[in-house]
């Protein structure tokens, strides 16, 4: 018998070079995820971060697994002051990361959307607490009033989105004057120029950035053991080669992009003008 080997990262990458149907795709991905690794109370969705020298976070039991996710977060999201602010987090996975900052930085009102419907679900569930809620929705067409929100969040998600520059318009629309969006994520080389001119033309006001590559990657590192037995577990054999990629974990595209520069990871804050 002839086996037929199809090496299905290039079908992917292409088809995700298509824009109208990366959402599809996504559609699609996320909700299997989610099925997949609900058993195992998988939180956090996005990479990790850690500094050198480590940071210094002090971490309830409950959350210290989730250590290098958390970190990420908190370094997104203490850009500014939530403190009794309305906080919107666009894209919010499985909600540990809004649980996180709903519980230690004590915003008024946390909302966490996400496309993903069995996600958002998921987080309903999970992350039941007073000042949190989560709901399904497009990060393009926010189901909310103009001025809602003293600040939005996005970690690790508008790679996803077909119109980036529509999802910021949709930010500054949200915002409250004097509101700030705070965003990480990472683009592949040949993104950069399109990242940083719809960056530059957004229709919001830049107060800090920086590049946090390295420390994404030493996040990865100190992931990559729970992401390895997991993908093992939780996905067929034809698809773990897709999972160690959207891992990142050592030798997936991603890592190895970050390792040589052909991929950046940045961190920002914005403001809303009045």
């Amino acid at each position: 018998m002839t086996v037929i080997v199809i090496p299905i990262m290039p079908i992917i990458d292409r088809l995700f070079s298509i824009q109208p149907l990366r959402k599809a795709i996504w559609k699609l991905w996320y909700p299997f995820l989610t099925r997949r690794l609900r058993k195992d109370d998988v939180l956090f969705l996005n990479y990790a971060f850690e500094t050198e020298p480590p940071m210094v976070l002090q971490l309830s039991p409950e959350d210290e697994l989730n250590r290098p996710s958390i970190q990420l977060y908190h370094h997104v999201a203490t850009q500014a002051v939530l403190k009794g602010k309305k906080v919107l987090e666009v894209s919010c996975g499985h909600g540990g990361g809004a649980s996180y900052l709903s519980r230690t930085l004590h915003p008024a009102s946390y909302t966490g959307l996400d496309l993903n419907g069995t996600g958002v679900r998921f987080c309903q569930k999970r992350h039941a607490r007073a000042g949190l809620t989560f709901l399904q929705g497009d990060a393009e067409r926010l189901p909310f009033p103009s001025g809602a929100f003293g600040a939005v969040i996005n970690v690790e998600a508008s790679h996803c989105y077909p119109d980036f520059p529509q999802f910021l318009r949709e930010v500054e629309r949200v915002l409250q004057p004097g509101g700030t969006f705070l965003y990480a994520d990472f683009r592949f080389r040949d993104g950069f120029d399109a990242w940083e001119r719809d960056l530059a033309d957004a229709p919001l006001s830049l107060f800090s950035q920086s590049d946090i590559s390295a420390d994404v990657l030493r996040g990865m590192d100190l992931n990559s053991a729970r992401s390895l037995d997991l993908i093992h577990r939780t996905l067929p054999s034809f698809l773990q080669g897709l999972g160690r990629d959207f891992a990142g974990v050592e030798g997936s595209r991603l890592y190895e992009g970050l390792k040589s520069g052909e991929v950046s990871y940045r961190s920002f804050c914005f403001t809303k003008m009045s």
